[in-house]
């Protein structure tokens, strides 16, 4: 009975994410005129700045630009903006089984509420292109390699740290993440690392940026592209979350030989 009361409890608990996902996707993304009609500046803003300037700047590609922002929207929990962005990301060369990564990923860096919204805002846009099962990731794929090395050595410090604070986060965070969800091979460990680094840039989480950039950087990111990651976020998370975020950047950049 417990265990019946258990799975009652969390279809519910699903239920209600999913109809709070499907209110917040209603709200339809402003176009040029609606905004011109309430703020005429904010409008020029979005056109001169947001289009013809920050979008065509060179330090990241279109693609890029759009999983920054897709991951920052999602940890943002901002879904009346997604269907717009999720389907500029498709044009840009974001595949399907990308999209879905990101927001399995961020599941669990940016928690399930704002994935299921996620779910919701890209169902509608995946219907509308007829992008099917057979283009999505599957639930078990063959996953990557895993670096033994530097998983024993990262586990370790965890486990020193806080395996008598919370077991059950250490287990997790070595069973669960790294050695699965960072694994699945339909989005790779440089895209992966962007998409963490920019929901961690997006929500304050600065305490846990240093280890990431720098995964994200031992991926592949180059300086310059993590430079012009936080330019980009600032105008889609506020200026305060990205002047949180530079410090502690630079002294990711100035540790790295």
């Amino acid at each position: 009975m417990r265990l019946i009361a258990a799975t009652l409890a969390s279809l519910s608990l699903l239920g209600a994410s999913l109809a709070h996902a499907n209110q917040a996707q209603s709200t339809p993304s402003a176009t040029s005129s609606d905004i011109g009609r309430v703020s005429p500046a904010l409008e020029k803003y979005a056109t001169h700045t947001i289009q013809e300037d920050l979008w065509k700047r060179p330090g990241l590609t279109p693609r890029d630009r759009s999983i920054v922002t897709v991951a920052t929207l999602i940890a943002r929990n901002q879904a009346g903006e997604l269907p717009r962005h999720i389907g500029l990301a498709l044009d840009n060369g974001v595949k399907p089984a990308e999209i879905s990564e990101i927001i399995t990923h961020l599941a669990f860096y940016s928690g399930w509420g704002n994935a299921m919204s996620a779910v919701a805002a890209a169902e509608d846009v995946f219907a509308r292109r007829d992008i099917g099962a057979d283009q999505l990731p599957v639930a078990l794929p063959q996953l990557l390699p895993l670096n033994e090395a530097t998983e024993a050595q990262r586990a370790a410090g965890v486990q020193q740290n806080f395996g008598q604070v919370s077991p059950g986060v250490v287990q997790y965070t070595t069973d669960l993440l790294f050695k699965d969800l960072w694994l699945r091979p339909d989005l790779i460990p440089r895209d992966r690392s962007l998409v963490t680094v920019s929901a961690l840039i997006a929500s304050g989480q600065v305490a846990q940026i240093p280890y990431h950039l720098n995964r994200a950087m031992d991926n592949g990111l180059m300086k310059e592209q993590a430079s012009e990651v936080l330019t980009h976020i600032a105008f889609y998370a506020g200026w305060p979350n990205v002047f949180s975020a530079l410090p502690v950047a630079k002294g990711v950049f100035e540790g790295r030989p």
